[in-house]
């Protein structure tokens, strides 16, 4: 088969590399793809919102499947644009998407069935929102209601932070159409877990859990980020706790959308927490995870492209999914600046010397045959072993042997695994 992903990050430097296993697969294309996946698959320059040109290419190149990976072509209706020329996509269409793109339609499609998540009230003005936050107590969640990149969540620790995001998202529009509504939601405490499945309608096919670490600096300080770093099992959290999950959340879930007539094929991301009152939904993406995917597909025993072609052909409930017990520990390096603003081209060296991890490539470019820095977050540094302390000691050697200015991440990634 001929396969075109869509995508240039990090986690779409995770499929290609999986995909890139497959025996079925005799070529590999990624648009835009990175300085990395360019050593896996063939880069197009062709962008994730370029619709008709994804699709011309699909047409000249003869492509059999169309994976598309990141949100804003999800929810923007690439799979459907592409199903309408006639060919095969893997991913959500976008009234499914929407899960993600619309956070007053997740939470509002979780209220009406009854499945957990943080109490809330949503606003498409500013004025009532104010109010309605006025007459609350922090720290307390804003949330933009569309896509913004991961940054769209401010958890205020105080009223005058909650004021201030407010002011952000619906006066000063700094995530233009994505606030013109907001949740305000109340702020929970709990371990967190990030659950993904793959789904082809009612069927629900869970992958191993991993955890995320939003905040930037080390013991979850500072803004939150698209994620700094990953790992997977979780040997802290027991096996009840994530089928407790799948019965009341993910399943539930997936039952609705199909009720609501808008089934969902895919991966379901769940990003869920752990309170005294059971587990919670605090979030849903449409797609897999970045950074979570750098971790779990390096433990996924089967080859992915059969899970996509049976999650589209409808028969995911028979199809063999097999999870090695390895562990698997990815650590984010970010540009200096990140999550705010930051140069980009820094030369990348030593990227050679890696001996036992994984390097997914999350903002890189080549420019003059160098890797160069090209986004916020810049490589995810996977390491795999035995149990979670062999698989951190392997990912913090080699982020050792690469250098750019002003790399920084956080040094606690699994820590929480380990007390």
């Amino acid at each position: 088969m001929r396969v075109l992903v869509i995508g240039r990050g990090g986690r779409e430097h995770a499929i290609v590399w999986a995909l890139s296993k497959s025996p079925k697969i005799s070529k590999l294309f990624c648009a835009p793809g990175n300085g990395g996946i360019a050593g896996l698959a063939e880069c197009v320059p062709i962008t994730e919102l370029q619709f008709d040109e994804i699709s011309t290419f699909a047409k000249e190149q003869a492509i059999d499947l169309v994976m598309v990976a990141p949100d804003d072509p999800l929810a923007a209706g690439l799979v459907d644009h592409l199903e309408s020329k006639g060919i095969e996509a893997f991913g959500p269409r976008a009234n499914a998407a929407i899960i993600e793109g619309s956070k007053v339609f997740m939470k509002e499609l979780l209220k009406k069935y009854s499945i957990p998540t943080a109490a809330y009230e949503s606003f498409d003005s500013y004025e009532p929102a104010l109010a309605y936050l006025r007459s609350q107590t922090a720290p307390i969640v804003i949330k933009a209601d569309g896509l913004a990149a991961g940054k769209g969540v401010t958890v205020a620790q105080t009223m005058e932070e909650a004021e201030a995001a407010l002011n952000d998202i619906m006066v000063d529009q700094v995530f233009g159409k994505s606030g013109a509504s907001v949740v305000i939601e109340e702020f929970l405490t709990g371990q967190e877990m990030s659950l993904l499945a793959f789904v082809d309608g009612s069927t629900v096919r869970l992958m191993v859990p991993s955890q995320d670490h939003k905040p930037v600096f080390d013991n979850d300080k500072g803004p939150n980020t698209g994620g700094m770093g990953t790992y997977s099992p979780l040997p802290h959290i027991h096996e009840s706790i994530v089928q407790e999950a799948l019965k009341n959340i993910v399943q539930p879930t997936a039952d609705a959308m199909v009720a609501e007539g808008r089934p969902f094929k895919g991966v379901l991301y769940a990003g869920l927490i752990l309170t005294p009152n059971g587990v919670k939904t605090i979030e849903f993406n449409a797609r897999f995870g970045d950074p979570e995917t750098q971790v779990i597909l390096p433990r996924l025993k089967t080859d992915l492209l059969d899970i996509f072609l049976a999650i589209n052909n409808g028969t995911l409930a028979e199809q063999p999914i097999e999870w090695s017990e390895d562990a698997a520990v990815c650590v984010i390096v970010a540009s200096p600046g990140y999550p705010a603003a930051y140069p980009k081209g820094l030369p990348i060296t030593g990227l050679d010397q890696v001996q036992d991890s994984l390097v997914f490539h999350a903002g890189t470019a080549i420019e003059d045959g160098q890797i160069v820095t090209n986004g916020g977050r810049v490589l995810g540094i996977t390491g795999i072993g035995k149990d979670i302390i062999e698989a951190r000691q392997k990912a913090y050697a080699d982020l050792d042997r690469i250098h750019f200015d002003g790399k920084h991440y956080r040094t606690d990634i699994a820590m929480k695994a380990l007390k």
